[in-house]
């Protein structure tokens, strides 16, 4: 049962570390990634979400199983949760779900368009009796404009916003490698319910929050966007920055590519001098600033080219490393699994473990230790048999 003041937050786990969601209840109506990646995170932090499935299960649950027999997005996003089953057509299941809103802090939910308040659960009944519930309703387009009945998915979303417009190189468009819009709106709904947390614990209040994928990717848009209205709409150009350079990949003499990234015109300086040394690019007004060197970009990438494809890799990043100058190596996913710099967690499901790139966030030296990856209705039993004991007292 959620508590019914705000301590939560100073709370400690049975590690010793601080749990900052400690006794936070999220009763999730979710699927797919949006949501689940919002409620990962609550769940990472110490919250208690209990997971509302259909019969069947979330439909991510089937996405691949690369995992050890597991689904590589489910295991990633459903850590630490607990499954209850509910089939949300049948009455007594919904009955059930309002009983579980009741007691919980937060709501979360990213249902197709309407379905949540046709199941009978309009946010704003739902809020008007439980004034303190924060709920946070995840959707593709909102819920005003021509759009707003749309189902949407990551990659129609991509599409619509105009991001695969500017994604991939001059030939043809591309899709992100990765779920970008799912993502940034999980990350965006979770930033939304934790200010919201803090703000309930001024006013006692709590909040109706609105996340749509579109315009959280569109906000992500800025500044392309307003390249494209002053009349400079952005181009392809791959593994390029289009309005940084030199910005980009350059071969060296022994085969290998390393990505090179001019910042500002002190830094093309250092490299003028310290790598390519050549000094008299340095002071060259054709290239002295970021602007004339974007509009040479050509003659700018192959006087860069000249040198550097003249050294092997290990002098040029000795070179690099020596100038400051930022660079990376253009790895394929082979190479993160090998890179010194991953962090790995251990994460349990019912299929065994499975090693998963860490969380970000390092608080306190400490990385927090994650819960387990439930089976499809693992937990229905407990919970209700839970909900039933507290409905008799």
């Amino acid at each position: 049962m959620a508590r019914t003041t705000d301590d939560a937050f100073a709370s400690q786990g049975e590690s010793g570390l601080i749990s900052p969601l400690e006794g936070i209840t999220v009763v999730s109506v979710e699927q797919a990634v949006a949501a689940p990646l919002c409620t990962a995170r609550l769940a990472d932090a110490g919250a208690r979400v209990i997971k509302i499935e259909r019969p069947e299960g979330d439909f991510a649950r089937y996405y691949d199983t690369v995992a050890g027999g597991e689904s590589s997005y489910f295991v990633w996003l459903n850590r630490g949760k607990e499954s209850v089953t509910l089939d949300l057509a049948q009455a007594q299941a919904r009955e059930t779900l309002v009983s579980l809103i009741g007691q919980a802090d937060i709501l979360v939910q990213n249902l197709k368009p309407g379905a949540f308040e046709r199941l009978g659960f309009p946010i704003e009944v739902l809020r008007a009796r439980h004034p303190r519930l924060i709920c946070c309703s995840i959707s593709g387009y909102g819920d005003q404009g021509p759009y707003a009945h749309r189902k949407a998915y990551d990659l129609l979303i991509q599409a619509e916003s105009g991001l695969c417009s500017i994604t991939g190189g001059p030939a043809e468009a591309s899709r992100v490698g990765v779920s970008i819009v799912d993502i940034a709106t999980g990350g965006a709904a979770y930033s939304a319910i934790l200010e919201a947390l803090i703000a309930r614990g001024r006013s006692g209040a709590g909040a109706d929050i609105r996340v749509s994928m579109f315009d959280v990717i569109a906000e992500w848009l800025t500044v392309p966007l307003l390249h494209a209205d002053s009349g400079d709409h952005p181009r392809r150009i791959g593994l390029a920055h289009p309005s940084i350079a030199p910005y980009g990949v350059f071969p060296t003499r022994d085969g290998r590519a390393l990505l090179i990234s001019i910042q500002n015109d002190n830094e093309w300086i250092a490299l003028c001098n310290g790598v390519l040394e050549r000094p008299e690019l340095a002071v060259d007004a054709r290239f002295a600033t970021n602007v004339r060197r974007v509009q040479l970009r050509g003659e700018t990438d192959a006087l860069v080219t000249q040198t550097l494809g003249s050294l092997d890799a290990t002098d040029l990043i000795e070179r690099l490393s020596k100038a400051e100058i930022a660079f990376a190596e253009v790895n394929d996913l082979h190479g993160l699994s090998r890179h010194p710099h991953l962090r790995r967690i251990s994460v349990e499901t019912s299929s065994g473990a499975v090693s998963i790139p860490a969380p970000p966030a390092i608080v306190d030296g400490s990385a927090r230790r994650l819960g387990s990856v439930p089976s499809i209705g693992e937990h229905t039993a407990s919970v209700l048999q839970a909900l039933s004991g507290s409905r008799r007292e």
